[in-house]
């Protein structure tokens, strides 16, 4: 039987549903999650050796899985940012050790540290009206809570704190700065990220202290007895270094009919393993395609990318945008948020694709997801491909926890449910079986604003 979607009846797509059933039952992604954090550990952005060891492991494991046209596409990171050592405490009245990590692209204080007086503000907006100059030879501390949501909405405006936060600092004269971290857990473990400064601005020190304590801090402070922390973090510039991305696909029988890209990054941050960010992402859509690919050739090629370097600004998409920019993307999706079930989907067709759109609906609605009203094209790694009008899919994760643990210590296999990392291999099954094998031609779009 067809369903129906607003008044059009739709069929639907017999083998989409068989592969999204037997995906309920797979657990290919598991077990390269459980490969990567296990077998290969952080690996951390920047070009790092252990990234470089990673993209070899990805390359013999995909391999085996029966992938095709397997490689490294290399590329060069300019002016590479590298941590230090890492430490805070209070002293004087207060006087106790913090839990603290760097962000990355900041400065580095003195050898021996840097003590000072903390400046408290509530919110990053309280930082930006500070008059300039009020904070020179001080700590800034910004303290702003995020809050838990099913879209993850919540991360871009608390992320403000962390995005431009020690840039503003250091525009007002501050001698460093220090946040709360930007997640939702109240936990002992900092969250991890990068920051940039405008042109002209001479980076300064800057880290994220844990929620927790943030929150003892902000306590502290409120008090009204003045709080002075000592402050070392010790990054370094360590000039250029080699990276790349690796490629991967399922050949299609219509060269005409476009790529279907796919994939997340394989860089993470060296706190926790990168189990949530982001070898669920890579896991996810690689034993998707697979799943795909074993069921018979599709008539788009399949292209599946774990791509570098997303972490510090997205320089694994930018450098694949500008290797494939001749090639015809027929779409582009991402998954890049954790390992929690698939709730929502959304697309960017032209008018004359609308109905694959449709067939989605029909698929994905016994996974438990709906069809969203905004435009699709979410995702730093396929951002530069996307931006040149290639239509896209969006798969969205439930961000009700992802917070907790992102860019923290916790990011580890026992986060990852088998069961919702189950939900999106099938989700994600379904969207590619359906698009890669889909009669319509996909044209270019208007990306989203």
């Amino acid at each position: 039987m067809g369903g129906v979607v607003g008044q059009r009846l739709v069929a639907p797509d017999p083998k989409a549903a068989a592969l999204r059933d037997k995906a309920l039952t797979d657990d290919t992604a598991y077990a390269l999650v459980e490969g990567l954090t296990t077998e290969v550990g952080p690996r951390m952005t920047g070009g790092s050796a252990r990234q470089a060891y990673a993209r070899d492991w990805s390359v013999a494991r995909l391999k085996a899985m029966g992938f095709k046209n397997v490689r490294i596409e290399p590329y060069t990171l300019n002016n590479v940012w590298e941590r230090g050592a890492e430490r805070a405490e209070l002293v004087g009245l207060y006087a106790q050790p913090l839990h603290i990590t760097a962000l990355g692209n900041t400065g580095a204080t003195p050898a021996e540290g840097l003590t000072a007086p903390v400046v408290y503000f509530a919110t990053f907006n309280d930082l930006l009206l500070a008059p300039a100059g009020s904070l020179t030879g001080k700590i800034a501390f910004v303290s702003n809570a995020m809050e838990p949501t099913q879209d993850g909405s919540s991360y871009g405006s608390s992320g403000s704190a962390r995005f431009v936060g020690p840039n503003v600092a250091a525009q007002k004269g501050a001698a460093a700065l220090v946040i709360r971290s930007i997640g939702t857990d109240h936990g002992r473990g900092p969250h991890a990220g990068t920051t940039n400064f405008d042109a002209g601005v001479t980076p300064i020190p800057a880290g994220a202290l844990s929620v927790a304590d943030a929150e003892n801090l902000e306590r502290m402070i409120k008090l009204g007895k003045p709080v002075t922390m000592k402050l070392t973090l010790t990054p370094r510039f360590v000039g250029d270094r080699r990276s790349g991305n690796v490629v991967a696909e399922v050949p299609g029988t219509d060269p005409k009919a476009g790529i279907v890209l796919v994939g997340g990054h394989l860089d993470s941050w060296d706190l926790g393993t990168g189990a949530i960010d982001d070898a669920s992402g890579v896991a996810i859509t690689a034993a998707a395609a697979k799943l795909v690919m074993d069921a018979g050739r599709p008539r788009r090629t399949i292209r599946v990318v774990w791509f570098g370097d997303e972490e510090i600004g997205g320089f694994g998409g930018e450098a694949y945008a500008k290797a494939h920019a001749n090639e015809y993307h027929a779409t582009a999706s991402e998954s890049d948020f954790g390992a929690d079930r698939v709730w929502r989907f959304e697309t960017n067709f032209d008018p004359a694709a609308k109905p694959i759109a449709d067939r989605l609906a029909i698929t994905l609605a016994p996974l438990g997801i709906v069809r969203g009203s905004g435009t699709a094209g979410d995702g730093t790694d396929i951002a530069p491909v996307v931006k040149t009008g290639v239509a896209g899919v969006d798969l969205n994760q439930s961000g009700l926890r992802y917070f907790d643990y992102h860019h923290t210590p916790e990011d580890t296999l026992d986060r990852v449910d088998p069961a919702q990392l189950r939900q999106n291999v099938a989700a994600w099954t379904a969207m590619l079986q359906i698009v890669a094998n889909a009669p319509e031609t996909i044209a270019p779009v208007t990306p989203r604003r």
